[in-house]
């Protein structure tokens, strides 16, 4: 059958950060084809944006423990790829 090793490994599974930063990337891009393609901006935009800026904030604070140093480097480098993301996407911006 199988050696002993194969039961004693531990597997942790994908962290939660990571999901975290994939809702956000997701959550944006999809605020943006419903209500940033104009060059006018909608409120609702701001408004998803800062639900989502809310859930972040909720789920950070639930689970304080998990992010480390490395983790924390990763969001925050992820919330500046959605900064440049907003801007790249917004280049080709249509007059509505």
């Amino acid at each position: 059958m199988l050696p002993e090793e194969v039961y004693k490994r531990r597997h942790y599974g994908t962290p939660q950060s990571f999901f975290l930063m994939i809702t956000n990337y997701v959550v944006l891009v999809l605020a943006m084809q419903f209500f940033a393609q104009c060059t006018q901006i909608s409120p609702y935009f701001w408004v998803t944006t800062g639900l989502l800026a809310a859930y972040n904030f909720y789920k950070i604070r639930r689970e304080r423990e998990e992010y480390d140093r490395p983790k924390v480097i990763a969001y925050i480098v992820s919330l500046a790829g959605l900064v440049l993301l907003f801007f790249a996407l917004r280049s080709g911006a249509q007059h509505c």
